[in-house]
C-alpha cells in the first residue's frame, strides 16, 4: 500500500518532470510572443507617428513634404534593425524579464538608441531628409506601445502562474531562518514563477522527506551530497542558496556539483534580506565584485512614478479640499481654545526630522488631563494609541473617525517630506522600539495611508503595525500604491473601524 505522503510525493514528482520538459517550450513561446508584439507595436508606432505628423498637422518643421514611399521604405529597414538591437540590449533575456520595472527602462533605452541611429544616419547622409516631428513621435509612441504590450503579456503570464502553469521547479539550499524567509516570500508571490519543491539541508545527513513546521511545511530532501540526484529526480531548474546557512566550503561544493548542469541556474541570496530591505548592486573594484547596498529602497524610476502620482492627485483634489479644510479650521476654533494645527516632530526618509502637520484634535493641556489617568498613561506608553483618550475634543473625535485630521499632511507631501502611501510616521522616541527594523522603515517616505491603516488601523497590535510596514517596504510597487489608494483606503475610512 502506498501512503498518502508517498502519493503526494509521486504527484509532485510527475508535475516537476512535466514542468521540466515544458519549460524550454514555454520560454520560447514567451520570447516569440515578445518578438511578435514588439514588431507589431513598432509598425503601429511608425504608422501613428505618420498620421499625427502629416495627416493631423502635429508638426515641428512644416517645410518637410511627406513622401509616403520613403517612410514605408524606412520602416521596412528599421524593423529588421531595431529588433536585433532589442536582442543585444537583452530585451529577450528571460532571466531579467517578468519582474520589476527595469524591463520598461530597457525598452525606453532601446527605442532611444534605435532612434539615435536614424538621427546619426540623417547627419551623415545629406540626401536623407526625415521629419524631426515624425522621429520624435515615433520614439515616444514606440516606447509607450511596446511597454504596454509587454505589460499585457506579463499579466497573462502572471495569470498562468496563479493556476500553477509555466512554473520553474526550485530547491532552496539551507534550512536556517533566512532560508525559511526566502521560501515564504518566493512561494507566496505570483510574480516569481517558481515552484518551491523543498529544502536541502546544510547540517549533514537528514531524513529525506522530513517536514518541519518552521519550514513552511516544505520537505527536506537530503543533504549536499544528494543535490545531483535531486536535480535529475525532481527535474530542478533553479537552486537558491541561503548564503547565511552555508559555509564557504559548502558553497564551493554546490558550484562544483552543479557546474556541469547547464539547465540549472544557481542564485545566491545577499545574506541580509531578513535585515535590510534596500536594493543591492554589484560594483567592481580591482576586478573584485563587491555587493553595494542602496541607501534608499526605491529606484530612481520608482521615485519618479511615486512622486508623479502624489503631485497629480493632490493638485487635482486641492481645489475641492481647501474649502473643506477652511471649514474644519473654523469649527476647531469654535470647539475649543488653542491653535488650529498641531505639529508633530517625526522621522522622514534617511532619518531626517520634520514637522508633520495635523488638525488639532486634543485640548491644549493634554498632559495635565492625562496625568489624572495612570492606567491610560501606561497603555499609551505601550501601544502609542488610546482607544478612549480623555484629551480628545468633540471636534477631534469626528475628525479622527473620518481621518480628516491628517488632511494638512498633504502639504508635507508637496514639500517632499511624505508620500500619499507609505509606512506610518514615527517619532524619534518611537523609533527605538523598531530596533534594527528602523533602518528599513526610513528607506522610504512615510505616508498618509498605508498597509497598516487599511488592515485594521489602531485596532492592530504594535507588532502587527511594524510587520505591515515592513511588508510594504519590501514589496513596494506603484501598483500596490494604486491598490491601497483607490480600492482599500476609501472603504476603510467610510467604515471608520480602528479610528481613534
Amino acid at each position: 500500500m502506498i501512503g498518502k505522503s508517498e502519493t503526494v510525493q509521486l504527484d509532485l514528482l510527475k508535475q516537476a518532470r512535466f514542468l521540466h520538459d515544458a519549460q524550454p517550450f514555454y520560454r520560447r513561446l514567451y520570447k516569440g510572443a515578445l518578438l511578435l508584439g514588439d514588431g507589431v507595436m513598432l509598425i503601429l508606432a511608425f504608422w501613428l507617428a505618420y498620421i499625427l505628423r502629416f495627416e493631423l498637422g502635429l508638426t515641428i518643421s512644416p517645410e518637410v513634404v511627406p513622401l509616403p514611399q520613403q517612410y514605408i521604405f524606412l520602416v521596412m529597414i528599421l524593423i529588421p534593425l531595431w529588433l536585433p538591437l532589442f536582442y543585444l540590449l537583452r530585451l529577450y533575456d528571460y532571466d531579467i524579464l517578468l519582474g520589476g520595472t527595469m524591463e520598461y527602462a530597457r525598452v525606453y533605452n532601446a527605442c532611444a538608441s534605435g532612434m539615435m541611429l536614424v538621427i546619426i544616419v540623417s547627419f551623415i547622409a545629406p540626401g536623407f531628409v526625415i521629419s524631426r516631428g515624425w522621429l520624435l513621435l515615433s520614439w515616444c509612441l514606440s516606447s509607450v506601445l511596446i511597454c504596454s504590450a509587454r505589460l499585457f503579456l506579463r499579466r497573462m503570464v502572471y495569470a498562468q502562474w496563479r493556476f500553477g502553469r509555466f512554473l520553474t521547479p526550485t530547491l532552496i539550499i539551507g534550512t536556517n531562518q533566512e532560508a525559511v524567509l526566502l521560501a515564504s516570500k518566493l512561494g507566496a508571490g505570483t510574480s516569481t514563477g517558481l515552484q518551491l519543491l523543498g529544502f536541502v539541508s546544510e547540517q549533514g545527513e537528514v531524513a529525506t522527506g522530513q517536514r518541519l513546521p518552521d519550514l513552511n511545511g516544505l520537505p527536506i530532501f537530503g543533504s549536499f551530497e544528494s543535490i545531483p540526484s535531486l536535480i535529475k529526480q525532481r527535474c530542478v531548474r533553479q537552486l537558491i542558496v541561503a548564503s547565511t546557512a552555508v559555509s564557504r566550503e559548502q558553497l564551493l561544493d554546490v558550484f562544483h556539483q552543479v557546474g556541469s548542469e547547464r539547465e540549472v541556474e544557481i542564485h545566491l541570496s545577499s545574506g541580509v534580506y531578513e535585515i535590510l530591505t534596500t536594493n543591492m548592486h554589484v560594483a567592481y573594484k580591482a576586478q573584485i565584485p563587491l555587493m553595494t547596498l542602496s541607501r534608499l529602497r526605491l529606484s530612481r524610476l520608482e521615485v519618479v512614478l511615486k512622486t508623479a502620482l502624489d503631485y497629480s492627485l493632490i493638485l487635482v483634489s486641492l481645489p475641492f479640499l481647501l474649502p473643506i479644510m477652511a471649514v474644519i479650521a473654523l469649527l476647531i476654533k469654535l470647539d475649543s481654545p488653542g491653535p488650529v494645527f498641531y505639529r508633530r516632530r517625526v522621522l522622514g526618509i534617511g532619518g531626517r526630522e520634520f514637522d508633520a502637520f495635523k488638525f488639532r484634535t486634543m485640548v491644549v493641556n493634554g498632559d495635565e488631563v492625562l496625568a489624572n489617568y495612570p492606567a491610560l498613561q501606561e497603555e499609551l506608553a505601550t501601544t502609542h494609541k488610546l482607544k478612549h483618550d480623555p484629551r480628545v475634543t468633540r471636534m477631534g473625535r469626528i475628525l479622527r473617525q473620518l481621518s480628516l485630521d491628517e488632511l494638512p499632511q498633504l502639504f508635507n507631501v508637496l514639500l517632499g517630506q511624505m508620500s500619499l502611501v507609505g509606512p506610518r510616521m514615527i517619532s524619534l522616541e518611537e523609533a527605538k522600539e523598531y530596533g534594527r527594523m528602523k533602518l528599513n522603515l526610513l528607506t522610504v517616505k512615510p505616508g498618509l495611508t498605508g498597509l497598516w491603516q487599511v488592515s485594521g488601523r489602531s485596532d492592530l497590535s504594535y507588532e502587527e503595525r511594524v510587520r505591515l510596514d515592513m511588508d510594504y517596504v519590501r514589496n513596494y510597487s506603484i501598483w500596490l500604491d494604486l491598490q491601497i489608494l483607490f480600492f482599500q483606503t476609501l472603504p476603510v475610512v467610510l467604515k471608520g473601524h480602528g479610528a481613534y
